[in-house]
């Protein structure tokens, strides 16, 4: 305690309060600024991301959508724990004018400045578009339309557009050419536009120099050799037999025969319900219809597969000129040189289907 002296006597010295009160400010504020601290480090950076069974979770975010569009689609998928921190900490992050749109990968436990930064970033994960066994561009369109945001209409109208057939040089009947089934990395907002473009691009790698070669040595164009490769791809699911197939059909142009596939009637006619063609078939009036005309049809009857396209290009000639599928149903074929040995294998199989009771 402190004294100091007057002429009236010893005084006791009285401390300033400001001191005591500057110090508890000083520790109010130290307090509030960490509990500030505390609560924006649990805003941002505390997990507020939960996916089912911790598993990965696929968000699309489709073009032109805004910030209420996104935060429908993380709620309505149940994945945001506390939705009002992470608008806010979206806001503050300045998302709802940086959306981009896309396919992204959400995982669980991840934070709000951990999410809000991926969906800032546009980094978004590529998908693997799929299609094989396809009839034909239209129904390509379906089934390309359900993998990626692009609508069904406006890719079949990309496909068969003025521009796109000018620019392959292709035809509506031949147009389907350039689509070669496999499996693509595409980003999921791809449009149409960039769909048939990529795929134009991978047509024309696929037909590398070797290749168009081979095409060259057989007489026939690309579009020639996919048509061909279409009828093969009807006639059978048997990879080895294939090339054999090729060959048969092969022998038939190079010696002016009619191509008599049946597919290519099947095809003509609209109807695949057809199981056994008939001789009423083969009078059905179509540039589609071997049976009346030579050579091969205007353009592909389906979409072939890779394994079609190289057994055109890599056929068998052994000298065969026909063919027909074998009476035990296994899926084969037997060849012949002659029409006669032809005519005793084709009535094993109708004999066969007669006994399934398969008559049209």
């Amino acid at each position: 305690m402190t004294y100091y002296h007057t002429k009236f006597g010893t005084v006791q010295k009285k401390k300033k309060p400001f001191l005591k009160y500057f110090i508890w400010f000083i520790l109010v504020l130290l307090i509030a600024a960490s509990a500030a601290a505390y609560l924006l480090f649990q805003i941002v950076y505390k997990p507020n991301v939960w996916t089912p069974d911790g598993k990965n979770v696929s968000v699309y975010i489709p073009t032109k959508s805004n910030f209420n569009d996104v935060k429908q689609l993380l709620f309505e998928k149940g994945l945001i724990v506390h939705r009002n921190n992470f608008i806010w900490w979206a806001e503050r992050k300045k998302y709802p004018e940086l959306i981009k749109p896309g396919h992204y990968v959400i995982k669980n436990n991840i934070s709000n400045d951990e999410l809000v930064g991926l969906l800032r970033s546009g980094n978004q994960v590529p998908i693997s578009v799929i299609f094989n066994n396809i009839r034909d561009v239209y129904q390509l369109a379906g089934v390309v339309s359900k993998q990626i945001e692009a609508d069904s209409v406006s890719i079949i109208n990309e496909i068969i557009s003025a521009q796109t057939l000018s620019s392959t040089d292709l035809t509506i009947e031949t147009i389907s050419t350039i689509f070669i089934p496999n499996t693509y990395e595409f980003y999921w907002n791809t449009n149409a536009v960039g769909f048939v473009e990529r795929m134009y691009e991978e047509y024309t790698g696929f037909w590398n120099v070797d290749r168009t070669t081979k095409a060259d040595n057989l007489g026939m164009t690309i579009s020639e050799v996919v048509t061909l490769a279409s009828i093969v791809e009807k006639e059978t699911n048997r990879v080895s037999e294939k090339p054999m197939i090729a060959g048969v059909y092969i022998n038939r142009l190079n010696n002016n025969w009619r191509l008599q596939a049946d597919p290519t009637l099947i095809y003509a006619l609209n109807d695949y319900t057809i199981k056994r063609v008939l001789t009423v078939h083969t009078e059905f009036d179509s540039p589609y219809n071997t049976y009346i005309y030579g050579g091969l049809p205007p353009g592909p009857i389906c979409i072939p597969s890779i394994s079609s396209i190289n057994a055109v290009l890599n056929n068998t000639n052994d000298g065969y000129f026909y063919f027909c599928a074998k009476d035990d149903m296994s899926g084969y074929h037997v060849f012949a040189r002659s029409n006669a040995q032809h005519n005793r294998n084709a009535r094993k199989y109708r004999n066969a289907l007669n006994k399934m009771k398969i008559y049209k």
